[in-house]
C-alpha cells in the first residue's frame, strides 16, 4: 500500500471559511471565456478608453473590456480609426489597465501597426502586452492574417480576430457597409472565421454581419465569438461605451441600444454650474476656506480695502 494515500486532512482553521476578509477577485483569462462558450453563459463586452470608465465597467462586472481603436472617434476626435497611433493605443491601455480588477483587457492593434514585417508586427503586438497589461491583442482580417496569428500565438501572444465589417478596412470597402449578405461573401467570411480559428486565435469579433451568418460561425468554430451588429446567435456581444450612452455625435448604428443619455445629464448641470457661477452662487460660503478670526482682525487693520469676505 502506498503510505501517502492515507495521510491525514489538515483542518482549515477556524476563522478561514468565515472571514469577512474577501477573497481576490480572480481576474478573467481566455480560458474563462472558452469555459463560458462551452456551458452556454453569454459573454458581455465593452469598450473602454480611460481609468474611472473602465472602473466602473469592470465593478458593473462586465466580463470583457477592448481598448479599441474606436477611441479615435470618439475620444480624440478623428474622422476615423486610421489616424490612431501605437503610441495612443499604448497610452490608453495603459489607463485601462490600471482600473481592471476582473474583466479580461483587449487592446486593438491600430491600422498600420500590423501591416509591416511580421518582426516589427510581432514587436508592436508584445509592446501592448508588455507595456500596456494587456492581455490580447485584436487584428482586423481573415485569411490573409491567419499567419500572422500563428506567429503571434507561437510567441504566446493572444490574439483575437476580427472580421465582416472591418473599420480599418473602411477605404477597401468603400464605407462602413453590412458584410457577408451574398453566397460568395458568406463562404469568404466563413473561411476567414475557421483560418483565424486554426492559427490559435483565443476568440474573434463578427462586426456587421447577417445573423445567420454568424450562427454558422458560432456552431462551427470552437472558440468564442463576440457580435457587434452580428445577432444574437454570438456566444457573447460588445458595445462601444459612448454609444451606450449617447455620448456620440453621430446616429447610432440601427444594432445600438443606448441605455442611458449621458449627453442631456452632463449638459443639464453643466448648464446649472454656468448659472451658478454667472449668479455668485458658487461657491458657497460653506464651500470655501476661512481664515481664524484673529488672523481676520489682523490682517483687516493692514488691508482695510479688502473685500469682506
Amino acid at each position: 500500500m502506498n503510505p501517502t494515500s492515507h495521510k491525514p486532512i489538515v483542518p482549515l482553521p477556524v476563522n478561514a471559511a468565515c472571514s469577512s476578509t474577501p477573497l481576490p477577485v480572480r481576474r478573467l483569462t481566455s480560458d474563462a471565456l472558452l469555459q463560458k462558450k462551452l456551458s452556454g453563459q453569454p459573454i458581455s463586452a465593452i469598450t473602454a478608453y480611460d481609468f474611472p470608465t473602465a472602473r466602473l465597467v469592470d465593478q458593473a462586472g462586465i466580463d470583457v473590456v477592448l481598448v479599441g481603436d474606436s477611441l479615435g472617434m470618439v475620444v480624440l476626435g478623428y474622422e476615423n480609426t486610421l489616424p490612431v497611433t501605437l503610441d495612443e493605443m499604448l497610452h490608453h491601455t495603459k489607463a485601462v489597465a490600471r482600473a481592471l480588477h476582473r474583466a479580461y483587457l483587449i487592446a486593438d492593434m491600430p491600422f498600420g501597426s500590423y501591416h509591416v514585417s511580421t518582426r516589427d508586427s510581432m514587436r508592436n503586438a508584445v509592446r501592448l502586452i508588455k507595456e500596456a497589461g494587456a492581455q490580447a491583442v485584436k487584428i482586423e482580417g481573415g485569411v490573409a492574417r491567419a499567419k500572422l496569428v500563428g506567429r503571434l500565438t507561437e510567441a504566446e501572444v493572444p490574439v483575437v480576430g476580427h472580421i465582416g465589417l472591418t473599420p480599418q478596412s473602411v477605404h477597401s470597402m468603400g464605407g462602413y457597409r453590412v458584410q457577408g449578405k451574398s453566397a460568395e461573401a458568406f463562404d469568404r467570411l466563413l473561411a476567414d472565421a475557421h483560418a483565424i480559428a486554426d492559427a490559435g486565435a483565443v476568440a474573434i469579433v463578427l462586426e456587421g454581419i447577417p445573423r445567420e451568418l454568424s450562427a454558422v460561425i458560432t456552431a462551427e468554430l470552437a472558440i468564442p465569438t463576440i457580435g457587434i451588429g452580428a445577432g444574437s446567435e454570438c456566444d457573447g456581444q460588445i458595445l462601444v461605451f459612448h454609444d451606450l450612452f449617447n455620448l456620440t455625435a453621430s446616429p447610432p448604428a440601427k444594432f445600438v441600444r443606448q441605455y442611458g443619455d449621458a449627453a442631456a445629464f452632463f449638459s443639464e448641470a453643466l448648464a446649472r454650474y454656468r448659472d451658478d457661477v454667472t449668479a455668485r452662487s458658487f461657491p458657497s460660503d460653506a464651500e470655501s476656506y476661512h481664515l481664524s478670526r484673529e488672523v481676520q482682525s489682523e490682517l483687516a487693520a493692514a488691508h482695510p480695502s479688502a473685500r469682506k469676505a
